[in-house]
């Protein structure tokens, strides 16, 4: 008895919620005139139903509730009608049992305030905000010891420009190249996902042209999940060091990510991180 019930409860709240966003849209804004006998608020049926391509009576059972089948072309095109964001196409998408729509990668630029205060608050922890594209958006005093971001300039403080342009860079990861084939692979996922993203696309061919092993590597089409691990790294002031890093999601909708780094290895060792860290 559940399975029925849930379907019934699902089709009730996809009527309410596809009700909901057509009154909610004035007509003035998709180009419709008012007329004086528009009795309802927003749009009416027919009008939703002319804007997503489909018939005034299979969109009517649709908004009653009833057992119809519906196509994601579709659902992308009734999206657009009652222009909903992301977060309301995923839902429509769920309410009508429909796989979740893919989502085009965009790449975004500015953090939350609020972010930069939990990093600042890691004084030991080397943090720092990534893009989709691999811009390094913000940091930490930590991280900016670490990496030096802030010794570039805004349009060149991507991670993975660095990784194969920057010569501090190339020095700090010991081994460079193994390291930076994985953070290539890793890269390759989130090129993947913004596909119709030009600063990315251009990302690639600028470092195809000045960076002979990124051409290289770029076409061994290798792909690797996990964003978390253990980073070797060369200190002057200290040699040899290994941190643990992990990715967190700050923001999902426009793919922010969080990088920490924590030391891994005895206390004495990290203590001595610690005080490097904060000189």
């Amino acid at each position: 008895m559940t399975a029925p019930r849930t379907l019934a409860r699902k089709r009730e709240d996809l009527a309410e919620f596809l009700r909901m966003h057509r009154e909610k849209i004035a007509p003035e804004d998709m180009g419709l005139p008012r007329g004086r006998r528009r009795r309802t608020p927003g749009l009416r049926r027919e009008e939703v139903a002319a804007l997503a391509g489909v018939g005034l009576t299979w969109y009517t059972w649709l908004e009653q509730g009833r057992d119809i089948s519906v196509s994601a072309t579709f659902l992308d095109n009734l999206s657009k009608a009652l222009k909903l964001d992301a977060a309301e196409r995923r839902h429509l998408f769920l309410l009508t049992h429909q796989r979740l729509p893919s989502e085009l990668g965009k790449t975004w630029c500015s953090v939350p305030p609020l972010v930069q205060t939990l990093m600042d608050d890691l004084p030991t922890r080397p943090a720092y905000i990534l893009n989709l594209r691999w811009d390094v958006l913000a940091w930490n005093a930590a991280a900016d010891k670490l990496f030096n971001f802030s010794a570039h300039s805004p349009e060149r403080r991507n991670m993975l420009w660095l990784l194969f342009t920057d010569p501090a860079m190339r020095q700090r990861l010991s081994p460079w190249e193994a390291q930076v084939c994985q953070m290539l692979s890793s890269f390759r996922r989130d090129y993947a996902r913004a596909t119709e993203d030009p600063a990315i696309d251009e990302l690639v061919e600028e470092l195809t042209k000045v960076a002979p092993e990124f051409k290289a590597w770029w076409k061994n089409q290798e792909v690797n999940a996990p964003c978390q691990g253990v980073r070797h790294l060369n200190i002057e002031a200290l040699g040899a060091v290994a941190l643990e890093h992990t990715t967190l999601t700050v923001d999902e909708e426009r793919h922010l990510r969080l990088v920490y780094y924590a030391h891994k290895g005895s206390k004495a060792e990290e203590r001595i991180f610690n005080e490097w860290i904060m000189a």
